[in-house]
């Protein structure tokens, strides 16, 4: 049986009206839901933490051998033999050169057959003068014959004094022909070799050696911070690092604090000493150096990517148990590598963003970036 139709009723605005209650209760629903929170923001996020941190100076250094030796010949001649090989080490004492001797012994020699004749004729003179004395208690001579005889005796004792100084010094040229290392250390380059003739005290050196255990490092500071230093130098040890371009950093001591500024730069030389037992630091190399002039024990310390810089000053996005950030003024002492020591603002424990922060905002919900997303 077919329903009639409701008279004066379209059948479209019929399906209309039936659907609008459901539209309204659909409308319903949303509204009472509200907006969509925001995701949370990827950041990164570092620890706050307390370490020992030095107070230190930067500085490029040069490295110095504590004796440098230029070896120079003290007498002239052929040299027969080198007793080192170049870049060897060497001894204080031992042989690196002989020079040709047969000219000094000779001279040695003749200065001995010198000194013989003359102590001869100063006997005889003497004998002579002994005669005089008991002739002219007999006026069988003249006082001016007894006093010639007596400057001849004078005279022959001097002549035999100054053949022991030529002995003495004829013996001593034939030691230089020997000459050997005045100080222990490396041997450079091999500047004679064998059959060369020398000259005495020459300005070119037969070899240079430098002591390379131990060795200075050389290094200037700011007149600034010279007060410290020496007031530092003066209470205690003063350590001093010393890194090679290549290489791990070595430590020494500070031994040695320059006398004046230097005008024209407005620094001040300073030394360290390091033992070298491995001879890392080289003669003429340069180095990175750090002064360690203290250490502040304890010392709280955040990562410096987490300082920002506002109006207000310095401050970190501070990270709150429930993962939401809050704006923290900090007071910074001083930086140190990627640490910043902080006097005040902050604790051990404490959590602050590192990256990210352009994205945030008080009270902004944060999630730690993982590492695939770093």
């Amino acid at each position: 049986m077919r329903l009639p139709r409701p008279s004066g009723l379209p059948a479209a605005l019929a399906l209309a009206a039936l659907a609008l209650p459901v539209l309204a209760v659909g409308g319903c629903s949303r509204k009472g839901a509200g907006p969509a929170a925001p995701p949370p923001a990827p950041v990164r996020i570092g620890e706050v933490k307390r370490l020992d941190v030095p107070k230190d100076l930067a500085a490029i250094g040069h490295v110095e051998p504590v004796t440098t030796v230029a070896v120079k010949p003290r007498v002239g001649g052929q040299v027969t033999s080198v007793g080192f090989r170049e870049g060897e080490d060497v001894a204080a004492g031992s042989l690196l050169f002989q020079i040709d001797p047969r000219p000094f012994e000779a001279a040695l020699a003749e200065a001995k057959a010198n000194l013989a004749r003359d102590r001869a004729r100063l006997s005889e003179a003497e004998q002579t003068l002994k005669r005089y004395e008991e002739l002219i208690q007999k006026e069988y001579i003249t006082r001016e014959q007894y006093d010639q005889a007596k400057a001849n005796v004078e005279a022959l004792k001097a002549t035999s004094q100054a053949d022991d100084a030529t002995i003495d010094n004829a013996r001593l040229n034939l030691e230089y022909c020997r000459i050997t290392a005045p100080a222990a250390g490396r041997t450079g380059g091999l500047l004679v070799h064998p059959g060369n003739v020398v000259k005495a005290n020459d300005d070119k050196p037969l070899v240079v050696i430098n002591q390379i255990e131990p060795v200075y490092v050389s290094f200037a500071v700011p007149e600034s911070a010279f007060d410290e230093v020496q007031k530092r130098f003066a209470e205690s040890k003063l350590d001093v690092s010393a890194t090679p371009a290549a290489g791990k950093a070595y430590t020494g001591t500070l031994t040695f604090l320059d006398n004046a500024v230097d005008a024209a730069t407005g620094m001040i030389l300073l030394k360290a000493s390091f033992p070298n037992r491995d001879r890392a630091l080289w003669p003429g190399q340069y180095v990175n150096v750090t002064l360690t002039l203290s250490v502040d024990e304890g010392a709280t310390v955040a990562p410096v990517e987490a300082l920002q810089t506002g109006q207000a000053g310095t401050f970190v996005w501070l990270v709150k148990p429930d993962l939401t950030v809050e704006v923290r003024p900090v007071n910074v002492k001083r930086r140190w590598g990627p640490w910043a020591l902080v006097a005040s603002g902050l604790a051990p424990g404490d959590k602050v963003v590192t990256d990210g922060q352009i994205r945030l905002a008080p009270g902004t919900r944060v999630v730690e970036k993982t590492e695939a997303a770093k």
